[in-house]
């Protein structure tokens, strides 16, 4: 045989080799489907958005890594900047994706109010990973749509019965003028009057809004006890600076909005200190799950903390996964899948939506401000008494 028969020979049985191992190996790949997450991951509350992300992201990476998962999941990542138009834009996008089979979506309730009439337009099943407005999953019947933390109604009725059970008597509210600020006076007046609570006076400001001196001159004449704030953490951070140099000496206390790390970092010296705030679920350290999820995130090496809320954005993740893996990869099938969810194991503890798609967290964590971190309270010093609240 001629060398360049030889050759002809080799190069045969190489495409031969080429093409078994190319059918064997396509035998053994699983279909890839694509799931969505939406969160603010610029702008001010990006430090929550960022810890959602890592969190969804985890998910996915350990659902890879699974021999036994049935297919192979891509993440599409986009940020709504807590924006509601930049919200529509994003969901809009997602949305009309055929390829996406579902989302995990929005910490920003004015953000999460905007899309959901996208979301049941284009049959997208989605899972609410940190926005707490009831008319999310409660002002429609929309059956896409699902929330796996709890809502504001059960925060604000556990942070009056804990405040007022703490002795204190007068508030002043202040709250963003947004759907989230809103819905937070409505439901803390409610239940603060409820125990006994008496409010001053209510200011609404906006979202963007820098000075508060009017505002504040006004409560520092009313002289209550506590200043509630209804709102996200950079409003937070402005108002109790300003409140600082005005002198006025009132407890402070803000919504699950203002849990976030960069309350600190956006504090000086002391100011942070003894405020309390409340949040839906355990700590993640207490979380049924959550130990196993703290060692994986920290494994991946992610630059941001998870935040508030990232437990539940990776438990909602999972959920979702958990649905494509089930009925396969059909919007329609994983929004009956999931308007079926019954004591569905997750980290947060166990998922029960009921007919409007709301898991009902009935546990609410109080917290305090202490030494530069959001501790919980019963294992504060200001529990045990080593420390106080203003005015007590």
């Amino acid at each position: 045989m001629t060398h360049s028969g030889n050759r002809r020979t080799l190069i045969s049985a190489a495409l031969a080799a080429s093409l078994s191992l190319s059918f064997a190996s396509g035998a053994l790949a699983k279909d890839t489907v694509k799931v969505g997450f939406i969160g603010p991951l610029t702008g001010g509350v990006s430090s929550i958005g960022l810890g959602g992300r890592n969190s969804a992201e985890l998910a996915v990476a350990l659902r890879n890594q699974d021999p036994d998962a049935k297919y192979e999941y891509e993440l599409e990542v986009l940020d709504d900047e807590c924006k509601p138009n930049v919200g529509v834009q994003v969901a809009t996008k997602l949305a009309a994706s055929r390829d996406v089979l579902g989302a995990v979506t929005h910490y920003c309730s004015s953000v999460a109010m905007g899309a959901v009439d996208i979301y049941h337009k284009f049959n997208l099943p989605v899972i609410v990973w940190g926005a707490v407005l009831p008319d999310i999953t409660y002002g429609n019947d929309y059956t896409e749509v699902h929330r796996i933390n709890g809502t504001m109604i059960n925060q604000n009725e556990a942070a009056a019965k804990f405040m007022t059970d703490q002795g204190y008597k007068t508030w002043a509210i202040i709250h963003d003028t947004t759907d989230y600020g809103k819905g937070h006076n409505e439901y803390f007046s409610k239940y603060l009057a409820e125990n006994g609570g008496e409010i001053l006076g209510t200011f609404g400001v906006t979202s963007d809004q820098q000075d508060f001196t009017a505002e504040l001159t006004k409560i520092k004449q009313m002289n209550p006890e506590v200043v509630y704030f209804g709102g996200l953490t950079p409003l937070a951070v402005r108002i109790r600076q300003q409140m600082d140099k005005l002198g006025i000496d009132a407890q402070f206390q803000g919504a699950s909005g203002l849990k976030s790390e960069s309350y600190f970092t956006g504090l000086s010296g002391d100011l942070a200190e003894g405020t309390v705030t409340f949040l839906e679920g355990a700590p993640a350290e207490k979380l049924p799950g959550g130990e196993y999820f703290m060692a994986e995130y920290e494994k991946e090496g992610y630059g941001e903390s998870f935040e508030a809320y990232g437990p539940f954005s990776f438990a909602a993740m999972n959920l979702l996964m958990d649905a494509i893996e089930e009925v396969g990869a059909d919007r329609k099938k994983v929004t009956e899948y999931l308007a079926d969810v019954q004591e569905h194991a997750s980290i947060t503890g166990p998922v029960t939506f009921d007919e409007h798609g709301q898991n009902t967290v009935a546990l609410i964590t109080p917290y305090v401000a202490q030494d530069g971190e959001w501790v919980v309270w019963s294992d504060s010093a200001y529990a045990d008494g080593t420390r106080a609240l203003t005015g007590k």
